[in-house]
């Protein structure tokens, strides 16, 4: 399948440069802290990345396997490393804890680069450009057309995330909820009147041929940058730094992104 290639294409020579580059492990046990976070990994042989059910970013397809945007890169860099990626569905509003804990070793699930994010953990340069978007219902989306419209409506968004903050920040009425995916549902069922959700994922997941036909989006609440999140002082941040500079230099960041349509949103390197 394409996906597969493209996996298997993805940065051969900075595989192995890696690799070359991985001789001198920490010694200290699989438990304890590791001076190293890539020898940490490697160690183990798993890269655990920490996600929720978000498409096009990370999702399961009909065999059940995780793919999207940021699946297939994540599952290439763990394949650079020469170990195996798994992933793990979070409570995004855990996602700090969680990673600090070393239950994950990364957050990788188009994660907004917002303040909170990056004086806690050790992130990548962002690779992609996104918004916080409203959803509505298409038949009322007329009424919804400006932020002071917006005022009284009760509004969901998945706990912890940057669609909440933006909520929070109006003083708008928010319920937060698990997932982005959930928030959607809520407004789809008519328990809340409107969601706050990551524009790349209303372009995918809601409008005519989806699940969610009959809701649309309006008003952009804002701008914003995705990233990967490391544990804070991890190696694996410069290391991945290097490994998105050389997928954009081959082409093969273009071609996955053009595969799950979020190819206007990449940031040029």
């Amino acid at each position: 399948m394409k996906k597969k290639v493209l996996s298997m294409l993805l940065c051969g020579a900075m595989a192995v440069s890696m690799l070359a580059g991985c001789g001198g492990k920490d010694s200290g046990d699989n438990g304890g802290e590791s001076e190293s976070d890539k020898a940490y990994v490697q160690d183990k042989g798993t890269l655990v990345v920490g996600i929720t059910n978000f498409e096009p970013m990370d999702y399961r397809d009909e065999s059940g396997e995780w793919v999207g945007f940021d699946a297939d890169l994540a599952k290439a860099f763990a394949e650079s490393l020469g170990v195996e990626a798994e992933f793990v569905e979070i409570d995004w509003d855990n996602k700090i804890m969680e990673l600090d804990g070393r239950t994950i070793d990364c957050v990788w699930n188009g994660m907004t680069l917002t303040e909170e994010v990056t004086s806690s953990m050790d992130c990548t340069d962002a690779y992609l450009t996104n918004a916080q978007v409203v959803v509505v219902p298409a038949d009322v989306a007329d009424q919804y057309q400006d932020e002071d419209s917006l005022a009284g409506l009760n509004f969901a968004a998945e706990a912890g995330s940057a669609g909440e903050a933006e909520l929070e920040a109006r003083e708008l009425n928010v319920t937060p909820v698990t997932a982005q995916a959930d928030a959607l549902m809520e407004v789809a069922a008519g328990t809340s009147d409107a969601a706050v959700i990551d524009l790349l994922m209303a372009a995918a997941m809601i409008g005519e041929g989806t699940s969610y036909s009959d809701l649309t989006y309006t008003v952009h609440l804002n701008n914003e940058e995705y990233g990967v999140g490391f544990r804070q002082g991890s190696d694996l941040t410069a290391a991945l730094n290097d490994f998105f500079a050389a997928c954009y230099e081959d082409g093969t960041m273009q071609e996955i992104a053009e595969t799950y349509g979020v190819q206007a949103a990449l940031i040029a390197e």
